[in-house]
């Protein structure tokens, strides 16, 4: 099993070049970053968290700039987002963001998605919440078709160009894991159509996994990678994860400076 951590970096907690090289010095394996390209003022749509939206989410960092950072200063480290908001984001401009991240760290770029749950914040971006699921497998589709073709093109409902060179091509073959985020009744749809991996949130959705992960294995027909977002850091939680077959455990880091994250990392090292 393989350990990492879940955050929000922002303007007003550790320096992600900072966490990045903290990570991998005390042996984590990943860090997986969140995005929220802005939260509007006027908003109708429940976290699902809870009733009041912690103020780390308004004040996210751009999640490639970050990993970018990150990446910069570690040497095994995998960086990937947890998740991108690929209803907010256009497919040939992500598909660059990630295949030049992944050419820089030589290889450590994971690509999680999600189509979200803030509606007023994609609408904003132009998406209509009512066919978000629709645009976000076309545009993971057209990103793979990027990444992968020398003339690639795409024809879809939301997306459509005619060939196309998009350089850089990713380090990793065939490209970097597209991880699916999410839990609800049609996610397995989604991993088996267009992911590489699965990856909810603990304790939404996560309930009988066992059973869960061998269902989704045994429709795809192979082993599908989970990463397990936003673990607590209890030795019985890792045990049950480790006991249902989950292949990464990623424990939620709070944003806090960087002080007070490099001693909650040292804590976190120790379950390690």
């Amino acid at each position: 099993m393989q350990f990492g951590v879940s955050t929000f970096v922002t303007d007003d907690g550790i320096n992600p070049a900072a966490l990045g090289k903290a990570l991998e010095e005390r042996g984590f394996g990943s860090l997986y970053v969140a995005e929220h390209t802005h939260i509007p003022v006027k908003r109708e749509s429940p976290w699902p968290g809870g009733d009041e939206l912690p103020r780390h989410y308004y004040r996210t960092l751009d999640p490639f700039v970050t990993l970018a950072a990150a990446a910069a200063v570690t040497e095994r480290l995998r960086v990937g987002t947890g998740i991108a908001l690929v209803v907010q984001r256009d497919p040939i401009i992500l598909a660059k963001e990630v295949a030049s991240l992944d050419l820089m760290s030589g290889g450590r770029a994971v690509l999680g998605v999600g189509a979200g749950w803030n509606r007023e914040e994609m609408r904003n971006h132009g998406t209509d919440p009512r066919t978000r699921m629709r645009l976000m497998r076309e545009r993971v589709l057209a990103i793979k078709e990027l990444w992968t073709a020398e003339q690639a093109e795409f024809h879809g409902e939301f997306v459509d160009f005619d060939p196309v060179y998009s350089y850089p091509k990713p380090v990793q073959d065939p490209h970097p894991p597209v991880m699916v985020g999410g839990a609800g009744p049609t996610t397995f749809d989604r991993v088996i159509d267009f992911g590489d991996g699965w990856m909810p949130i603990y304790g939404r959705g996560t309930d009988e996994l066992p059973q869960k992960i061998a269902e989704l294995r045994e429709r795809a027909g192979r082993r599908v990678p989970v990463t397990m977002f936003a673990v607590p850091p209890e030795p019985k939680v890792v045990d049950e994860l480790r006991d249902a077959g989950v292949d990464e455990i990623l424990f939620g880091l709070p944003t806090e400076p960087e002080d007070a994250t490099l001693r909650r990392l040292d804590a976190l090292a120790e379950l390690l």
